[in-house]
């Protein structure tokens, strides 16, 4: 599952972003990835692994509603299912 969120575009500078994604590994467990940035320039690379689907989909959540709260608008997204093992 994968998601990105951008803020409005305010003409001053550009826009930043962050990008979600929810993958499986290959142990059993998920892998909650957050990249975050500013369009065109450098980003930030967060990896946090939990041991099952239930925790790391209650995180990506948690995660996306945050960034809704802050004024991110979603752009893209892809697996809008639940993440399947």
């Amino acid at each position: 599952m994968r998601l990105l969120l951008q803020e409005r575009p305010t003409g001053r500078e550009a826009p930043r972003f962050v990008q979600l994604q929810l993958e499986a590994d290959l142990l059993g467990g998920w892998t909650l990835v957050r990249e975050t940035g500013q369009i065109g320039g450098r980003s930030t690379l967060r990896r946090e692994q939990y041991l099952d689907q239930g925790s790391a989909l209650a995180a990506f959540e948690h995660a996306r509603d945050l960034q809704l709260k802050k004024g991110f608008q979603l752009m893209f997204v892809q697996g809008a299912d639940a993440p399947r093992p």
